[in-house]
């Protein structure tokens, strides 16, 4: 009897446990290629993800080869080159977890018909996300929840698939030439995380003692007590249902921070456009178009120490904290009055998270145009700074021209004596015209 054999085509789950698409194709299958594809329309959009990913791709290869199978690498067009190695290795399926950007959705389509034209059975799994885009609806109607609150509240109450082991072994037809990783590029943040499913596993691990106060200090910016983990979970480095269930509390407030990450991806599979598209209808776009404030807000000197601290420790660390990016964004977008089209834009420059449903869905909200219900809310980045970098430690770490400024101060240099501000090489803050915010007078 000839040995059946499939094809997993690895995307944004670059890890063996808690894969559905890989442990069910290594349980009904008796030859399974896990395949990953460099896609070359990817490869520019930032070189701190292209640098994540290669560790991430190591890593797997590794767990990969401690089962018995390995890693294929491919290079050029994922369809084509899935396609073409169905036929070196006489597959009759491919398995792939679906995925909800404009991107993945035409990859998908184009697969799905590749795969009819050759006879192969396409199918996809769950595995991004908690709980499935689609599989929530709210009760009035519609194809998707708007709003967080009641979206939350379903989510939480509803079952959730049950979490399946890494597979023992993954066993490879003869032959299968897999092909070799490129090197991890420099990057451009030089205190980036590095990638790979192992690294994320033991971060979870390491981080849950301290589940119990995320409450009191996920918003404390200097003190940094955040798991770090979106970059794992935008790679598929860890599982986020498995996130999920090891935190436990489904209404707990980290817990919570995971179901905004599917509230985001249901958005996102009812409306791809959310990158380039205002979300919310008849929302008012008129924006300012300074190319030099953009620049100096995406390079950290807008003179607004708050916002250019978030911005440095972005370029540094590949990451910047939560708070930091509702405080950027809404400089960007409501002070300065810029597009958030151009914002989205630094943002999947830097971050290691930057994904298309989060960072856009998040940007859309934060500039009025998305899922907030509240569009027209502000955020002072004064009272913001005072509130959640109190000692301004956070500042004084990224913006060290202010390092000599103690106490509140540092949140607002332009206050301070003549005698000390001429000292600081530091700028004033970006005027625009037509503008006297509140926390500048």
């Amino acid at each position: 009897m000839t040995a059946s054999t499939a094809i997993v085509l690895l995307t944004r789950d670059l890890r063996v446990h808690e894969h559905p698409a890989l442990a069910t194709t290594c349980a009904a299958f008796d030859r399974v290629v896990p395949l990953y594809v460099l896609d070359p329309a990817l490869a520019a959009l930032s070189a701190n993800r292209t640098r994540f990913l290669h560790q991430a791709l190591a890593e797997l290869r590794a767990e990969l080869r401690e089962r018995g199978g390995d890693l294929v690498v491919r290079h050029g067009d994922p369809v084509a080159e899935t396609i073409r190695l169905a036929g070196e290795v006489d597959a009759t399926a491919v398995a792939l977890s679906a995925d909800v950007s404009h991107y993945a959705r035409r990859r998908e389509r184009r697969l799905r018909a590749e795969c009819e034209r050759h006879r192969l059975h396409l199918r996809l799994f769950p595995g991004l996300t908690v709980v499935e885009p689609g599989a929530l609806r709210p009760g009035g109607g519609g194809d998707h929840y708007r709003v967080f609150s009641p979206y939350h509240r379903a989510w939480a109450a509803s079952q959730w698939r049950a979490e399946l082991a890494a597979p023992h072994r993954v066993e490879l037809p003869g032959g299968v030439s897999v092909g070799n990783l490129p090197e991890p590029p420099v990057g451009d943040s030089p205190e980036a995380a590095v990638g790979g499913e192992r690294v994320a596993r033991q971060r979870l691990t390491d981080w849950l003692p301290d589940l119990d106060r995320y409450d009191d200090q996920h918003d404390d910016m200097a003190g940094d007590d955040t798991s770090r983990l979106s970059p794992y979970l935008r790679f598929g480095c860890v599982s986020p249902l498995a996130v999920a269930n090891r935190a436990g509390d489904r209404s707990g407030p980290f817990v919570r921070q995971i179901c905004w990450r599917d509230f985001y991806y249901q958005v996102t599979a009812a409306f791809p456009e959310i990158s380039t598209s205002a979300y919310r209808r008849g929302a008012t776009e008129q924006w300012r178009y300074d190319d030099d404030a953009l620049a100096a807000w995406a390079e950290g000197r807008t003179g607004m120490p708050i916002v250019d601290a978030g911005m440095r420790q972005m370029r540094t660390q590949g990451w910047m904290h939560n708070r930091a990016r509702l405080i950027t964004a809404g400089y960007l977008t409501k002070h300065l009055g810029q597009d958030w089209r151009p914002g989205v834009a630094v943002f999947f420059r830097w971050l290691l998270d930057g994904d298309v449903a989060n960072n856009s869905g998040n940007w859309q909200w934060v500039a009025g145009t998305g899922n907030d219900t509240k569009p027209y809310r502000g955020f002072n980045p004064v009272r913001q700074a005072e509130r959640y970098d109190p000692d301004g430690d956070y500042v004084r770490r990224w913006v060290p021209e202010l390092a000599k400024v103690r106490g509140k101060a540092v949140h607002q240099p332009w206050r301070l004596p003549d005698t000390l501000r001429q000292t600081l090489d530091y700028p004033p803050p970006l005027s625009v015209p037509g503008t006297d915010p509140v926390w500048l007078r």
